[in-house]
């Protein structure tokens, strides 16, 4: 978040559009609205209907209509309060869910680089902490504001009517009240403020820890992770611990405000009644009333803090819904993939002062293997993301035969990809869910068959007692990595995609897993243009082409046997990577 903070007027109708954008029912708001109106109107009534009921009181005199009158001013005031809320509590919650389906529909049509610079346990905070904060606001404090104020300013009339030299003296009640209320709701802000913060940071530690619970496990850190949501919730405890402090004061400051004024009431107002400038119900009454001042000071107090609150955290999803989100519609659709890809002079950096990727030239044939190899961190992955689209080059070109692809509709150059990483990530739901993912048409039951089939995922499937609705579990972890890795090929095969990139599909499985998949890749990449990011080079020394890549540049391009005789980087390279995995082939026998 930026240091500078705007100006409140642009804050607050910052707010307000937002909240606008929700498209709220503004007719059952007003008529909630109303209703508390109505009901704070007939409040009002109570302390003038005790007044005569004091003034007149005598067994004699105390009538059935008298009782029947109050006992329905409480009745009505019960009702419309009832229905006030509930109405009150839909409008919020249609509000609410206006932003979480504002803030969900941006996030899913973010690029890649925005999730790569903010913490994704944070970004989750905001759709569901913040916005619970603007409901709060439009739930229980517009109501208590509105009616507040009509509470104030009526008791105030009244009071008025009645007596004007004691509402004079109940009128320093109201700037003493002010002076201890409004310090308080600063503080009270500023603490709310932190705590929605430190909220967010803790939510995500916890979104960052525990997908990862088995690395925590297997690397005995769970003192460690201990340690640090200890200090997440320690932290959280301490800005409690200064919230209660600050709420601590509100009762009683309140109650010593109330009584002050009680007692110049009563002492006052006893000394009227006692020469009958004023009726024992007068002071019944004005007692009443004066409650009916003291309490809503609090609710008006409550609802600015609470609109601060709401305005920093509607900042924080204004920030969000103001980022570029991806355009996948713009741009023609692609009508012959099978073409070469060509990458012209293209330079890269995620940072304006780094660079990944210097002037890198190469061609790949279409339908043909070129795998991409070299050193750790000589950028090979940030060229798979820029094939991909996930980032655009900050310099060069990229193009499908002639044409350069951003000319091309994401959702067209995407359509024609097919993807197979090391982890070959799933998502929870079952086996069928995970294979058909991300299409948009439907999938018979004998596609979805041939799809695992060509992938060797069928055996294992049918072995499972519920077959193609297993569930796979948070994250695939239900299955082995190559059976995860098999589904994600049938996946593939499923989009039958002209353009296959493969990060190492093979390099994390043991020998029986890797031989299996790597028949199924045999199958994917046939007629495909295939590029592969390559750990190990005996998968890829059959390639048509190797590109070697070192410190962002392309520095040797041919077969496997012209490179071993023009390149002694790479020979060095393949040497130990072809000695390396010789060894590991002996132990395993």
């Amino acid at each position: 978040m930026p240091n500078k903070q705007p100006k409140p007027k642009g804050k607050f109708s910052s707010f307000f559009s937002l909240v606008k954008k929700t498209k709220p029912s503004y007719g059952m708001l007003a008529f909630a609205l109303s209703l508390s109106i109505v009901t704070t109107l007939v409040s009002l009534l109570i302390p003038l209907l005790t007044k005569q009921l004091v003034d007149g009181f005598s067994m004699s005199s105390l009538s059935g209509m008298q009782i029947g009158i109050i006992a329905a001013v409480f009745i009505v005031q019960a009702a419309l309060s009832a229905y006030a809320t509930y109405a009150l509590n839909y409008s919020g919650q249609k509000i609410i869910s206006g932003l979480g389906d504002m803030l969900w529909q941006k996030l899913i049509k973010l690029p890649v680089s925005y999730f790569d610079k903010n913490a994704t346990g944070e970004t989750i905070s905001r759709v569901t902490n913040d916005t619970m904060v603007v409901k709060e606001l439009i739930t229980n404090n517009i109501s208590g504001f509105i009616t507040g104020i009509i509470s104030v300013i009526g008791s105030l009339t009244i009071l008025f009517i009645m007596n004007w030299k004691l509402t004079l003296l109940v009128l320093i009640v109201v700037p003493l009240a002010a002076v201890i209320l409004v310090p308080i709701g600063r503080k009270m802000f500023k603490i709310s403020r932190e705590t929605q913060d430190e909220t967010a940071r803790f939510t995500g530690l916890l979104n960052h820890i525990l997908p990862e619970i088995r690395l925590v496990k297997a690397s005995n850190a769970e003192e460690a992770e201990y340690g640090r949501g200890k200090a997440g919730i320690m932290a959280l405890f301490k800005l409690g611990l200064r919230e209660a402090k600050v709420q601590s004061l509100v009762g009683p400051l309140i109650t010593l405000v109330l009584m002050a004024a009680l007692v110049a009431v009563i002492g006052y107002g006893g000394m009227q009644v006692s020469s009958g400038e004023l009726t024992a119900g007068a002071l019944v009454a004005f007692i009443l009333y004066l409650f009916q001042i003291i309490m809503p000071m609090g609710q008006i107090t409550s609802f600015f803090t609470q609109l601060q609150k709401s305005v920093g955290a509607t900042e924080r999803m204004i920030h969000i819904l103001a980022e570029k989100e991806e355009d996948i519609q713009t741009g023609k659709a692609i009508e012959n993939a099978d073409q070469p890809i060509k990458l012209e002079q293209v330079s890269f950096g995620y940072k304006t002062d780094q660079t990944i990727l210097k002037d890198i030239t190469a061609t790949i044939e279409a339908g043909k293997v070129t795998a991409i190899v070299g050193p750790s961190g000589g950028g090979k992955t940030t060229l798979f993301k820029l094939l991909e689209r996930f980032y655009n080059p900050t310099a060069g070109s990229i193009l499908l035969g002639n044409e350069p692809i951003d000319t091309y509709s994401l959702e067209s150059w995407r359509e024609h990809i097919g993807y197979v990483s090391q982890e070959s990530p799933l998502m929870s739901g079952t086996i069928r869910d995970n294979i058909c993912y991300g299409l948009k048409r439907e999938v018979t039951d004998e596609e979805l068959r041939k799809a695992a089939d060509m992938a060797y995922a069928l055996q294992f499937i049918e072995d499972l007692p519920k077959k193609f609705e297993t569930e796979v579990g948070e994250r695939g972890i239900m299955l082995s990595g190559g059976q995860r890795q098999r589904i994600a090929i049938a996946r593939a095969l499923l989009r039958n995609p002209s353009i296959l990139m493969l990060d190492e599909a093979t390099s994390s499985l043991d020998s029986q897993s890797e031989k299996w998949v790597q028949q199924a890749l045999e199958v994917l990449m046939e007629g495909r243009t295939t590029i592969v990011i390559a750990h190990r080079l005996s998968t890829v020394v059959d390639a048509d082409q190797l590109l070697f890549v070192e410190q962002g540049e392309i520095t040797g391009r041919g077969t496997h046997h012209e490179l071993m005789a023009s390149h002694s980087l790479y020979r060095d390279f393949a040497e130990q990577q072809l000695k390396l995995n010789a060894d590991l082939e002996n132990k395993a026998v």
